[in-house]
């Protein structure tokens, strides 16, 4: 069974997103430039984002365990300004990540902390934190990268975990499916594979084996099975790219029953 990244490599996960997002700042031609999977925002508003939740994230870890975030870091992120000039808004880019990797490594992996992911499979900690943040800075550096025409897969490691990590924090929920009783299982052609069960008492992850090789169905067929790299399954899953930029088994049309659910505790 494969293990869940050590909190080191998230660490250096965020820190090599983050600088690959700082990279492509540097290159546009302007920060005005429009931002096709985020409708409505530029790149500077990406910046603003991105560097904003840095800053507040960080502000939540230090606070340690609490039922709501730091008053004073919603205040601040609400207030946020950003610089103007090019060069100095890159120095409050890389400060902003500075201070999250701080945070993250003063509290340690397993200090307990607010997230808006309570009711989730995912752990309420600063580690549960910094796996989540990974998948931010990551899709976000697509979505800056796409900004300016030249969007890259997602490094295929981090992806790999990006899909479970969003399965568990996303859609994990002791809500109660208001459907049909079905699975979803999701692919990836690096060969790792996890199944999401939605029924009356929920939605819940696991991991399961992956088709066997020369055949394309796992056990216990699936109402709907996504077949992709696991850059393209996170992408889709942060509604970056669509299904049919995929493979989908099954129904189909339960995919966007999925998408379409907003269970009543999260």
């Amino acid at each position: 069974m494969e293990k869940n990244p050590e909190f080191p490599e998230l660490l250096r996960w965020i820190d090599e997103r983050s600088a690959a997002f700082r990279a492509v700042v540097a290159a546009a031609p302007g920060l005005d430039a429009q931002v096709p999977t985020c409708p409505g925002w530029t790149l500077l508003d990406l910046v603003k984002h991105l560097g904003g939740g840095d800053r507040f994230w960080a502000a939540i870890v230090g606070a340690g365990p609490a039922d709501a975030p730091p008053a004073e870091a919603v205040a601040a992120r609400a207030a946020l300004e950003v610089p103007g000039e090019r060069e100095a808004l890159a120095a409050w880019l890389d400060a902003s990540t500075r201070l999250l990797l701080d945070a993250l490594r003063t509290a340690g992996p397993e200090s307990g902390c607010w997230t808006w992911w309570p009711a989730s499979q995912s752990p309420q900690t600063a580690g549960g934190t910094a796996r989540h943040r990974v998948q931010e800075t990551a899709v976000h550096t697509y979505d800056a990268q796409l900004a300016l025409g030249a969007p890259q897969p997602l490094p295929a490691a981090l992806a790999l975990d990006g899909v479970e990590e969003f399965l568990l924090t996303v859609c994990a929920t002791p809500s109660g499916w208001p459907h049909e009783p079905t699975a979803f299982d999701f692919h990836t052609s690096e060969g790792r594979s996890w199944r999401l069960t939605v029924d009356g008492d929920g939605a819940r992850v696991t991991r399961v084996p992956a088709p066997a090789a020369g055949t394309d169905e796992a056990p216990d067929a699936a109402g709907a099975s996504v077949y992709g790299t696991a850059s393209e399954l996170v992408l889709y899953l942060y509604d970056r790219i669509k299904a049919d930029s995929l493979r989908v088994d099954g129904d189909a049309g339960l995919l966007d029953l999925l998408r379409a659910w907003e269970p009543e505790e999260k």
